[in-house]
């Protein structure tokens, strides 16, 4: 027989049957109830096992039973996905508060999968009771079940506020939710507050849960993703492990003792394992799980060389040991998703209260009634005993029994009943006396009933003195600590801070290197070969700094840059290094003939820079703490002149400039007041013709002057040979020069203790110890510190250390 073709619409069609799946798995699976904070899975779990008996004072029993049970009468879908659902419940890791008791293998924190169902047992908890308390008492809904063959509930009366205390993660279709679990204790003390102030602030709000409390424990860092959460639904919060540093014999190690919560501990030791085998993280030589019963515990054992606090620091950053919680606080209202603040949270809970509250008392009000007209009807009865006996004696049956009694003393049809079900025990004068007891304490209760459910005040005192109840059994100390400032990594924080070498070419290639590498020489040695320059290219300067330490770069052109030192690559010893072009954006005509190492950038701290043509300037040092990219102007030069040196200096010292044909003047600082950036400077120093400035040095207390020539002719002088003069002088004579020595190539102000290095335009590096070095006279010519190829010649030296 050919059916009835009825036309449809595919998209309409599509569109629609779509929308009824999706409200099915919003509903029916992946977000839960705002009231008792649970999917229906959960709850069918909990009141199957409630329903069987499975309380927390009688014997475990298999999760295979459990799971059928809850298949047979609640859930038709698979029983993995009953059993994932009854083994969460358990984990004490994955619920602040777990509500089912679990015996057996129910997984661990590493990723562990739980033993098969028939292995593992399982009961209620104690807090799982609470959930279900009076739910024989009319308190909620229920509705048929899949089949109609019973009943099942639509929430549970929840005495605890579930949805806050274990929190709730799922993903529906085209929404998601993600609760984070609190401290029960809190949460309680914030619906006591809601109670007594139902208009609270969020801030009040904050004060009494101030946040998150996580079941692996853990730091949150900063409050500000914790009120963003609490104020609109939505929120990031930071969660960082906790661990220590400490000692164990010669080395340290990182002990971990708490991690984010769900982060699997197994893949955090391979990812850690991983990163040292990739060298992102160096020093690392163990890495332990060293957990038991006891607690967590992973240690990580180091080298002695390495800063433990970088280490971790590294571990935050590139592992899952700090993570990142994304609250959503999606449940379902009213049957409809919705994103919640905590206010909206605690109030729903509050009303659910109410109502569970309401109902039991409108229950218990009715059971006292009918209860009250059997008792009454048996008072009735014990007081004409007599007459009721011989009238039931005197009945042909029990219906006439029946009417008799009702019709002789005004007795209803249940109360009659009563009468005739009564046991003869009950005529004894004892069982009289307790009649009477409980027709007067029914009569107050109903009367209490009765006021309860006429003031709205007094339903919520119920309330308030239940959750007090349920907080002294079940409250326990926060686990989760709240750290009130968010940690923002700098780079530094990644890096160590140890001594390195900075060396820079004429040609401007830059590259840094641990001091470690070069070794202490005597006087004459040839040294080592620090840097392998191109042919024309030769080494200009040469510094010792912190890698956390500031480098000013100044120009030719009068320009300052500036770069930290970790951000200078690394690179082999002779290795040429990187075009300092690369790093900063230094103009064409530009080269770098000055550099400045900066512990920090103090207001009380002066840059002081001298010119070839013996200009000299003096800038706070305060004035280059913000540097563009690009750089910024430090000195206005004359066409012609170029910046040759500068120095950092504390506003009172003394300066000294040496020229390359070994004159040399001593002049007050204080003679140069501090100028703006793009100011032009003063006369340092008159210059004779054909002569240029060499270096310049701020004179300090016993501190001598180390010159060496371009042969590799050096010696020391004492600074207090050289008279202070007026600033703008022709200046003394520092040194002889001549076609054997060579011209003035650089100076140094040295200490006794200190070490310096040589280094040669072919790139040829010397280290020696000052004291080495004899102290001559301002006249002396010097004696061989660095012997030369026929065509090299000394480019710089640098200070190293100072031991003293």
């Amino acid at each position: 027989m050919p059916g009835k073709v009825i036309p449809i619409d595919i998209g309409e069609e599509m569109r629609q049957s779509y929308l009824d799946y999706a409200m099915s798995v919003i509903v029916g699976r992946a977000l839960p109830d705002v009231r008792d904070g649970l999917k229906p899975v959960h709850r069918r779990i909990l009141y199957a096992m409630h329903d069987i008996g499975m309380t927390p004072d009688k014997p475990h029993r298999k999760s295979a039973y459990i799971v059928g049970e809850v298949l047979r009468r609640y859930h038709p879908h698979g029983d993995a996905a009953v059993y994932d659902a009854l083994v969460r419940l358990a984990q004490d890791f994955a619920c602040r508060y777990p509500l089912v008791d679990g015996q057996g293998n129910f997984g661990s924190v590493d990723g562990d999968a739980p033993a098969a169902m028939r292995y593992t047992e399982a009961r209620l908890s104690r807090l799982a009771v609470e959930m279900l308390r009076d739910i024989g008492k009319e308190t909620v809904d229920f509705v048929p079940n899949y089949d109609g063959t019973t009943q099942e509930p639509v929430v549970l009366p929840a005495r605890v506020p579930n949805l806050l205390i274990n929190g709730s993660a799922g993903i529906a279709v085209g929404m998601a939710t993600n609760i984070p679990p609190h401290n029960i204790g809190e949460v309680i003390d914030g619906v006591l507050a809601l109670i007594a102030n139902p208009e609270i602030s969020l801030e009040e709000l904050l004060q009494i849960i101030p946040g998150p409390d996580f079941p692996t424990g853990g730091i949150i860092l900063g409050r500000e993703g914790i009120r963003a959460a609490y104020a609109t639904g939505r929120g990031s919060i930071v969660v960082r492990g906790r661990a220590t540093i400490e000692r164990q014999g010669g080395k340290q190690v990182i002990i971990i003792t708490e991690i984010p919560f769900q982060v699997n501990k197994a893949r955090l030791l391979e990812k850690i394992a991983e990163l040292v085998r990739e060298r992102r993280i160096d020093g690392i030589t163990d890495l332990r799980d060293e957990s038991d019963r006891r607690g967590m515990r992973i240690v990580i054992e180091l080298r002695r060389d390495i800063d433990p606090h970088v280490v971790l620091n590294r571990l935050y950053k590139h592992t899952q040991l700090e993570d990142t919680f994304g609250v959503i606080m999606l449940a379902l209202v009213n049957g409809q998703p919705e994103i919640l603040p905590l206010k909206e949270v605690l109030r729903h809970y509050l009303a659910h209260q109410r109502e569970v509250v309401t109902r039991r008392c409108r229950f218990e009000l009715r059971e006292a009634r009918d209860r009250l007209e059997i008792v009454e009807g048996l008072n009735i009865a014990l007081a004409n005993i007599d007459a009721v006996v011989a009238l039931i004696k005197a009945a042909p049956d029990t219906d006439t029994a029946r009417r008799g009694l009702m019709e002789r003393f005004n007795l209803t049809e249940r109360q009659a009943q009563a009468i005739l079900d009564m046991r003869l025990q009950r005529l004894t004068g004892l069982e009289r006396e307790k009649l009477l007891e409980e027709l007067r304490e029914l009569e107050k209760k109903i009367a209490y009933l009765e006021e309860v459910l006429a003031d709205e005040a007094k339903i919520y005192g119920i309330i308030r003195d239940e959750l007090i109840a349920v907080k002294e059994r079940f409250s326990d100390p926060r686990r989760t600590e709240i750290a009130d400032a968010k940690v923002i990594y700098r780079p530094e924080d990644l890096i160590p801070d140890e001594q390195v070498v900075v060396t820079l070419t004429h040609q401007g290639y830059i590259k840094r290197r641990s001091e470690a590498a070069y070794r202490s020489q005597h006087r004459g040695g040839k040294g080592v070969t620090g840097v392998e320059p191109r042919q024309e290219d030769f080494v200009r300067h040469l510094f010792v700094a912190g890698t956390h330490d500031y480098f000013l770069f100044f120009t030719n052109r009068g320009k300052a840059y500036r770069l930290k030192v970790y951000e200078i690559p690394e690179a082999g010893r002779q290795a040429r290094g990187t075009a300092l072009v690369n790093l900063l954006r230094i103009g064409p005509e530009e080269r770098v003939t000055a550099v400045v190492p900066v512990k920090k950038f103090a207001p009380d701290r002066f840059v002081f820079l001298v010119t070839r043509k013996g200009v000299v300037k003096k800038i706070t040092l305060e004035a280059f703490a913000a540097v563009r990219r690009d750089g910024i102007i430090a000195i206005d030069l004359d066409a012609g002149d170029e910046l040759v040196a500068a120095a950092e200096t504390d506003g009172r010292s003394e300066i000294l400039l040496v020229t390359r044909q070994g004159m040399a003047i001593r002049f007050l600082e204080t003679a140069v007041r501090p100028m703006g950036r793009s100011a032009h400077g003063v006369r340092g120093m008159r210059l004779r013709e054909g002569d240029e400035v060499a270096g310049m040095v701020a004179v300090t207390g016993g501190r001598e002057l180390l010159l060496v020539t371009e042969k590799g002719y050096g010696k020391r002088t004492p600074l207090t040979e050289f008279r202070c003069q007026s600033r703008g002088g022709t200046g003394i004579i520092a040194a002889k020069v001549s076609a054997v020595s060579g011209r003035v190539a650089d100076i140094e102000a040295v200490g006794e203790g200190d070490e310096v290095m040589i280094v040669s335009a072919a790139g040829i590096v010397i280290r020696l110890k000052v004291r080495e070095i004899p102290v001559l006279g301002r006249t002396a010519r010097g004696v061989l510190v660095m012997r030369l190829a026929p065509d090299d010649n000394v480019a710089t030296l640098a200070r190293v250390v100072d031991e003293a």
